[in-house]
């Protein structure tokens, strides 16, 4: 009797360390799971393509209006980027500087000295005069320079444009932000240039400071909301988020509206866990935003709505009214 009570105490513990064994292995498979999908995602270039409401159908408008050369300047600038193996965002960046410079036209004139497509002077050290009028030369020396650019893969294109050319009105090579997307687009053959589609429905934070900031926003569920609040003990909507992405290492603006240009945008559809949705009186004008929320996936928002309601989250549509065309990706 003994030794069977034994042999069953044995054969218990036995199963009870493979159950242990199998569920370590479960649990140590899903953190790798989430892991690959952290890095598949971070792959997400959303500084690419529209920033402004109604930016990406006007970026359409102004592509008809280029002619043949111009287009030929495209063609010119996709075709030496891939030659390189210079990915798309290379291309976008190209296509900016070249026509905020000269209009994508390769021009014999410039101020002072500067010359061709990218208006290169050669008092500066870009090339001879000649040099500086070959296409082919001009758009390789773009690229050459470009890629001294500390962290240019990262940063929004207009800006590594502004770090190439040292002009002295940088915001200026923003304005063609979404034509150059939807011509990377069309004549470089890219499907989804702003490499976000396959976040689309995402329950996966894109970095590790969204992820920080939505569990603090979770953790202030409850709370009431206060006009003006930033906590600890109360919030409004832009309070909530100004502490939760404080709470994750990256500063925002105190407002709403200001929240909207502080950071990367795109198209709401494809917002990640963690980047900001927004809602306007007038959706065609940011200077209207009133509210502001934290996107956590699953179609899900976290929330300071309005006196009475404390934070809590709730069910999302991206099509509700009066949200903005544009999710903010902080920190980005």
């Amino acid at each position: 009797m003994r030794i069977r009570w034994v042999l069953g105490a044995v054969v218990v513990i036995a199963c009870a360390a493979l159950v242990m064994v199998l569920t370590v292995i479960t649990v140590v498979n899903s953190q790798h799971r989430a892991e690959s999908d952290m890095i598949d995602h971070v792959s997400c270039e959303a500084m690419l393509g529209p920033t402004r409401p109604g930016e990406q159908r006007s970026g359409v408008r102004q592509a008809t209006n280029l002619n043949e050369e111009q287009l030929g300047t495209v063609s010119l600038i996709i075709s030496i980027g891939q030659e390189r193996g210079l990915p798309p965002r290379a291309w976008q960046i190209a296509i900016q500087a070249g026509m905020t410079e000269s209009k994508l036209r390769n021009v014999p004139y410039g101020d002072r000295d500067s010359l061709g497509i990218f208006q290169m002077r050669p008092s500066m050290g870009w090339g001879s005069p000649e040099e500086v009028l070959d296409p082919q030369y001009q758009v390789n020396k773009f690229f050459d320079v470009m890629e001294d650019v500390p962290g240019w893969q990262s940063r929004r294109p207009g800006e590594v444009a502004q770090a190439v050319e040292r002009s002295a009105f940088p915001e200026r090579y923003h304005e063609w932000e979404a034509m150059a997307v939807h011509l990377v687009e069309e004549l470089g053959e890219v499907d989804d240039a702003a490499g976000c589609g396959e976040i689309e429905g995402s329950t996966v934070p894109p970095n590790g400071a969204a992820d920080a900031a939505i569990q603090f926003a979770l953790r202030e569920r409850g709370k009431p909301y206060v006009w003006g609040a930033e906590g600890p003990d109360a919030y409004d909507c832009s309070g909530l988020l100004l502490r939760a992405y404080e709470a994750a290492g990256v500063t925002l603006p105190r407002v709403s509206r200001d929240q909207y240009r502080a950071g990367s945008m795109l198209p709401v559809e494809q917002a990640a866990p963690g980047d900001l949705l927004f809602w306007a009186h007038d959706t065609s004008d940011p200077n209207t935003i009133h509210h502001v929320a934290m996107y956590i996936g699953d179609g899900k928002i976290v929330e300071a709505q309005q006196s009475g309601v404390p934070v809590h989250t709730r069910d999302v549509s991206f099509d509700e009214a009066g949200m903005l065309a544009e999710a903010v990706r902080p920190g980005v």
